[in-house]
């Protein structure tokens, strides 16, 4: 195993804890890298995926961040999404699997450089 396959498996497994979209740091490493499929590449990052994720809401819940009244209509509005975008990932060809996932990430990229938040991270003001 490569030091970059070891450092894009870290890298998104840290973000992914954070909650920031640790799977398109694995995706990218997979397709661009590695060589896979798209659609290989998104079937390893859901394998990927639920360990981490279920590390990351044991400690948030054990520190009180998750907000229990809004977690189950989310998961299961998730789980809807996830059998969608499965359907549809097999739907389509892995050429325009390409272009929406690249599309999607340089969408979010440019909300972040311009968005302007109304408080600070965290919610706190400073007085």
């Amino acid at each position: 195993m490569s030091a970059a396959a070891l450092l894009a498996g870290f890298v998104s497994g840290a973000l992914g804890a954070l909650g920031l979209g640790g799977g398109s740091v694995l995706i990218l490493y997979l397709t661009l890298f590695a060589g896979m499929e798209q659609a290989q590449a998104q079937g390893i990052n859901l394998v990927f995926f639920v360990p981490c994720a279920l590390l990351a809401v044991i400690l948030y819940a054990r520190k009180g961040l998750i907000a229990c009244p809004l977690w189950l209509p989310a998961a299961l509005l998730g789980l809807a999404g996830a059998l969608i975008g499965s359907w549809l990932s097999g739907v389509i060809g892995s050429e325009l699997l390409q272009k929406l996932f690249g599309g999607l990430l340089l969408l979010f990229g440019i909300r972040e450089i311009f968005h302007r938040r109304s408080s600070p991270p965290g919610g706190k003001r400073s007085s």
